[in-house]
């Protein structure tokens, strides 16, 4: 029966969230059940793409991605995949009408990581944000606004920002990761090969720029949502500020985490704020 290959197919994308990152599957948890699994088949989407990309070294990457994206259109085009992370996604990409160039964008940012191994300038860098990050901002809002035309256009510059934000958080976290191991500089006018303090505290207040403005954002999401991104943007908004207050030199040389007490312990005060709608 095609529903029991659509259940499977939901639980794939949940398993793969689950598998890949704990704090973004302890927010979607946050989340009202009935939009959770929609995140899920985002995630997992966004996830499988990433992973060819910047793990599967022994393999062709470019012929992976290129199946990948194949498929992908194939999905969107018959409602229908035999890959069940993609037989997910389009569910949902068909159930709240995502437009294509949201998915144009993310995969074209992903490509560009088959080949670009630095950003000189801003018009590069901020291209790439908006297609690995931006836009997956904008997928997940229209599940949250549930397909809502006009709330989506009064939040997505928030949304974006707040996409903005998380990746830049990502990209300063895996700075030794991505620049020994992938060869790859995102912030331009950084010398990543010095880190110093100057370069750092630029970063940082750029990063905090996007969290205020995707914040704003956040205070006006149904409730269904509000609970879930606020406890994603508290995980976010900690790893910043422990990677500002750690060293430039360490930054470059170690992986800065938050460890699991404390994030059940932001997720217990995000619990609170929510509850007296200081949220």
């Amino acid at each position: 029966m095609k529903s029991i290959f659509d259940k499977v197919s939901y639980e794939c994308s949940k398993i793969v969230t689950e598998s890949y990152s704990t704090s973004f599957s302890l927010a979607t948890k946050m989340l009202a059940p009935t939009i959770r699994p929609d995140i899920y088949n985002i995630y997992g989407f966004v996830r499988f793409a990433d992973e060819i990309v910047d793990t599967f070294h022994a393999y062709n990457k470019d012929v992976l991605f290129n199946n990948f994206e194949t498929e992908l259109k194939a999905a969107i085009d018959a409602k229908i995949s035999l890959n069940p992370i993609l037989n997910s996604f389009q569910h949902t990409y068909h159930k709240y009408d995502i437009p294509y160039h949201l998915v144009a964008s993310f995969m074209k940012s992903m490509r560009m990581d088959l080949t670009k191994s630095e950003y000189k300038t801003d018009a590069e860098y901020k291209e790439y944000i908006y297609g690995s990050a931006d836009v997956v901002g904008l997928m997940c809002l229209k599940v949250f606004v549930k397909g809502d035309t006009a709330a989506y256009e009064k939040l997505k510059d928030s949304a974006m920002s707040l996409g903005s934000a998380f990746q830049k958080v990502n990209f300063l976290r895996d700075l030794k990761a991505d620049f020994e191991e992938l060869n790859r500089a995102y912030f331009p006018h950084a010398n990543l090969k010095e880190l110093d303090e100057i370069s750092k505290t630029k970063i940082v207040e750029e990063i905090k720029a996007d969290f205020a403005s995707g914040y704003t954002g956040i205070i006006q999401l149904p409730n269904e949502a509000k609970f879930g991104v606020y406890t994603a943007y508290k995980y976010y908004y900690k790893l910043l500020q422990k990677l500002q207050n750690t060293p430039s030199k360490e930054i470059k040389n170690t992986r800065i985490r938050v460890p699991n007490y404390q994030k059940f312990g932001l997720l217990a005060k995000s619990y609170v704020n929510y509850k007296l709608h200081l949220v």
